[in-house]
């Protein structure tokens, strides 16, 4: 039998939502976004619940929950589900939970509504009278004088009346029913037989950029303007003002440490390095040292950290590449060869996924003895970088590390340093993917850059905004990465990726681009068949013409400038597919948490022919608010092409040329003055 009165609580509290596996790992949202909790309440009979909201800010200590949470009624909304929002108001770990009870006085007051017989009015004020004089005390307890010596005077003249004759039963029930009693008893309810539910949910409240970003990924020794020179951080903080100009937001750097010399590989991935072969920066390590330094070549930390500052001062955030592995020189392999895996040959395992072998790389040992050990070690490679003023780190191939650790560092590193930033870069199977998600990683890299028909990209972006999954996995939607080349960009067709862009950019709130690669069209694959690149900037220096005719940047810049000016595309819940009657095309909409901001995108999946076709946009589908009057026309304004279009109705005849423009990107403009005005739209 249940403990002390818990048997005598009759509130049921069946769900509270959202929660990511039962309160096993927390919810993500952002600081300064109200977060609006679902609680499935119910008791037994005819009686009233109430349901109360209480959330709190974590001490991420293992401390207990405050004794006074900070509480929000919950309202009653349909089928037994009650909705309150809170507003976590920086960065961290918040918990939230909800208490029912059955309300007697709600109850009372319901009864006493559909009471008619004078004896059942009377005897029901007496009970009436018993409650208030039982909120009156509550009220003193709470130094409330006022509505405790209101309830007082209530409850006796409930008493009086239900004394009175018979006649006068209409006007007791009146008085029954005041309001101003009834707001004083519910604000001192009897909340000693409410039920508590039995989990307080996690909440990590982000900062805005984890819900909206534009990354830009370059190699710093490729930023040389002279070709066949090494570039340096000199070189990159020149290019600030370039990538500025196109609108990103974060700039994403490669390893930026020693490269390891034993096993170095050549160019286009060769076992066999030549004398000036600079090596892959993914094989971290060597004699000049490992993850806590930087490579000669590229400057010195006094550079880095001016490159961090200079970033900062164009809006640019700099993020790293975190890759824990190593070279076979690298410091640790010496320093703790008990961190790798040996095999019966006496040599270190190397990295491979059969037939695939990477023998310049050296994966840690997880399981070892000293796993405390490595874990510390691990942690104090963000802390140090933290330390030069980086927020945000790509993590190369998380899913090949453990799990556990990933759940540790990334919770003991946001408690100290709450707006750290980890993008996890795992291509991999989905539940993995989503594991990851769940352990902590802030946005994940997502299988975007091969869902290519219009039935992938509806599917694949509904799974990833419907729950549970858009309560914990952001997408960061990539068209192409220094590992990946993929198939429909080979051609080297301008229109491809034209419209790949703008898919990855309107279709995801974070987004990025491998870059002078992207915009300059970069399309050579290694061979037939393959997804690397040929010449790829992973085993070489590149010399890029940021010149060159037909780059994408003009594009590129229109379409990030278009997303930081429009809140509706910075973010995802709100995305919905629209239906068009042509399979090459794709249209779909996004709305700002206000509804005033709307966002209508329409792009031609076929690079090649011009494509038509009837989409379905009703008045109800742009209205503010739901129960709003429906609009007898409104204006579409493309914001790439500056074309205005006036609409009425349901249905809507598009026609998009890829060789004039792959895409519309349409903000809806209500009407709102007279059309003899100059604009009458906004």
């Amino acid at each position: 039998m249940p403990s002390g009165d818990a048997g005598r609580g009759r509130a049921v509290i069946d769900a509270v939502l959202p929660a990511v596996n039962g309160g096993r790992f927390p919810v993500k949202r952002v600081a300064g976004e109200p977060v609006r909790i679902t609680a499935h309440c119910f008791t037994d009979g005819h009686d009233v619940p109430r349901a109360m909201l209480q959330w709190w800010k974590d001490a991420e200590d293992g401390s207990p929950a405050p004794q006074a949470p900070t509480e929000v009624p919950m309202q009653l909304e349909a089928n037994d589900e009650w909705r309150a929002e809170f507003t976590p108001q920086e960065p961290g770990l918040y918990r939230y939970t909800v208490a029912a009870w059955v309300d007697t006085f709600e109850s009372w007051r319901h009864d006493m509504e559909r009471r008619v017989d004078a004896a059942d009015i009377r005897v029901a004020a007496r009970v009436g009278a018993a409650e208030a004089r039982a909120a009156a005390m509550r009220a003193a307890s709470h130094t409330a004088a006022a509505d405790a010596r209101l309830l007082e005077a209530w409850a006796a003249d409930l008493e009086q009346g239900a004394q009175g004759p018979e006649g006068a039963a209409e006007a007791l029930k009146a008085l029954a029913l005041q309001d101003d009693a009834a707001e004083a008893m519910r604000r001192h309810p009897d909340r000693s037989l409410q039920t508590l539910h039995p989990v307080a949910l996690p909440l990590r409240a982000d900062r805005e950029r984890a819900r909206f970003s534009s990354w830009y990924e370059l190699f710093p020794r490729s930023a040389s303007p002279v070709p066949g020179m090494h570039g340096t951080f000199r070189d990159v903080e020149a290019r600030l003002p370039g990538i500025a100009e196109m609108g990103f937001d974060v700039l994403y750097l490669p390893p930026i440490h020693p490269i390891g010399r034993v096993q170095r590989k050549g160019p286009n991935n060769a076992l066999t390095a030549g004398p000036g072969d600079v090596g892959s920066p993914w094989a971290i390590g060597a004699d000049e040292g490992g993850h806590k330094s930087i490579h000669l070549d590229l400057g010195t930390e006094e550079d880095f950290r001016r490159l961090v500052a200079r970033a900062r001062e164009h809006g640019i955030e700099v993020a790293m590449d975190i890759a824990f592995q190593c070279a076979p020189d690298h410091p640790y392999v010496r320093e703790h060869p008990d961190w790798f895996r040996w095999r019966p040959d006496g040599t270190v395992q190397y990295a491979e996924n059969p037939p695939k072998k990477y023998q310049d790389i050296y994966p840690f040992h997880f399981e070892c003895e000293d796993w405390r050990g490595l874990w510390q070690e691990l942690r104090s490679v963000f802390a140090h970088w933290i330390g030069q003023g980086v927020q945000i780190f790509r993590v190369d191939n998380p899913h090949t590390k453990a799990f556990a650790f990933w759940e540790w560092v990334i919770q003991d590193i946001q408690r100290e340093y709450p707006g750290t930033i980890f993008l996890a870069e795992a291509f991999t199977r989905p539940k993995v993917m989503h594991g990851l998600a769940k352990r902590g990683f802030t946005q994940s890299y997502t299988y975007f850059t091969w869902r290519t028909t219009r039935q992938e990209l509806t599917d694949y972006f509904t799974e990833l905004n419907t729950a549970p999954g858009c309560d914990y996995f952001r997408p960061n939607a990539w068209p192409n990465t220094p590992d990946i080349l993929p198939a429909h960009l080979q051609g080297g067709e301008p229109a491809v990726f034209a419209y790949r862009l703008v898919l990855a950019a309107t279709l995801s709130a974070n987004y990025g681009i491998y870059g002078p690669a992207y915009e300059l069209l970069e399309h050579e694959p290694r061979a037939p068949g393959s997804e690397e690149y040929r010449d790829s900037e992973k085993y070489q220096l590149r010399h890029w013409d940021l010149d060159r005719p037909g780059s994408l940047r003009p594009l590129i810049a229109c379409v990030n400038r278009i997303r930081r000016e429009h809140a509706a595309l910075q973010a995802d819940h709100s995305l919905r597919f629209l239906p068009v009657d042509n399979e090459m095309l794709l249209a779909y909409m996004k709305r700002s948490p206000d509804g005033r901001d709307v966002i209508v995108t329409v792009v031609n999946l076929d690079p090649h022919h011009a494509q038509s076709g009837w989409m379905r946009l009703s008045p109800e589908d742009i209205a503010i608010a739901e129960g709003d009057p429906p609009a007898a026309d409104w204006q579409m304004h493309d914001l790439l092409s500056q074309q205005r279009f006036v609409w009425q109705g349901e249905h809507h005849y598009i026609l998009l040329d890829p060789r004039r423009a792959p895409a519309h990107i349409f903000a809806v403009r209500r009407r709102v003055a007279d059309a003899g005005s100059l604009d009458p739209f906004q």
